[in-house]
C-alpha cells in the first residue's frame, strides 16, 4: 500500500499543498491515505508525520513529493529512512532533488546509500570543526569546561539564526558557546523567545 505524507511552512493560506496532493493522487496514492502537516521541515515533533509513519506496515511505501517535504536536515532523512527499511518500508521520493529514491528498487538504493554516505560526511564536517572551535578557543586561553551562560546579545543572534532553515543547530552552539539543552530553554527551533529567553531580555531592558 501506499502512504503520501505532505508538508508546506505555513498554515497561514500562503502556501497550499494542492501540487503535492495532486502529485501523491496521481502516483497512485488513495485519499485517504494522504497525511499532511503545516510546520518547518526542521521540526521532528510533527503530528502528521508521526500518524503517518506509524499507519506504515511492512511492505507498504511512503510517498512524498520532493525530499525536503520530509525534512530538512539530512541526518534526520536518513535516519527515518533507515528506520523505514528495517521496518520492511519503502519510501519513494516523485520529483526533485532525490527523485532516483525509490528503496523498492536496486537503483533507488544505490541513490540512498549515496545520501547516507554524504550525512555521515556532513556529520564528521561537524565534528571536525567543533574540535577546531575548541582548539582555537583553547589558543586564546579558554580551556574549555562549562561553557559560557547564555546573554541577551546570545539571545537576539539565535533568534535570527533560528529562523532561517540552513541552521545547523550544533554549529550555532558552538559559535555561541552554549550547550543545545540551554539554546533550546531560551529560543525555540522556529526562532520565537521561549520562557528564559524572554525573562533575559526583560532582565536586560531594566
Amino acid at each position: 500500500m501506499l502512504i503520501g505524507y505532505m508538508r508546506v511552512s505555513r498554515s497561514d493560506g500562503s502556501q497550499v499543498l494542492d501540487l503535492q496532493r495532486d502529485a501523491l493522487l496521481a502516483a497512485g496514492v488513495a485519499p485517504d491515505h494522504l497525511y499532511e502537516d503545516f510546520a518547518s521541515g526542521k521540526r521532528d515533533d510533527r503530528p502528521g508525520l508521526a500518524g503517518c509513519l506509524k499507519a506504515l506496515r511492512e511492505g507498504d511505501t511512503l510517498v512524498v513529493w520532493k525530499l525536503d517535504r520530509l525534512g530538512r536536515n539530512l541526518h534526520h532523512l536518513v535516519t527515518t529512512v533507515h528506520d523505514l527499511a528495517a521496518r520492511g518500508v519503502g519510501f519513494r521520493v516523485l520529483t526533485g532533488q532525490g527523485a532516483q529514491i525509490d528503496t523498492t528498487t536496486a537503483a533507488g538504493k544505490l541513490i540512498f546509500g549515496i545520501f547516507a554516505a554524504l550525512a555521515e560526511f556532513e556529520r564528521e564536517l561537524i565534528v571536525e570543526r567543533t574540535k577546531a572551535g575548541i582548539a582555537a578557543a583553547r589558543a586564546r586561553g579558554r580551556n574549555g569546561g562549562r561553557p559560557y551562560k547564555m546573554t541577551a546579545a546570545k539571545v537576539r543572534l539565535a533568534q535570527a539564526a533560528m529562523g532561517h532553515l540552513e541552521t545547523k543547530v550544533e554549529e550555532l552552539c558552538v559559535e555561541l558557546g552554549v550547550t543545545r539543552q540551554t539554546l533550546y530553554r531560551h529560543v525555540a527551533p522556529d526562532g520565537s523567545l521561549r520562557a528564559d529567553g524572554q525573562r533575559l531580555l526583560e532582565r536586560k531592558r531594566m
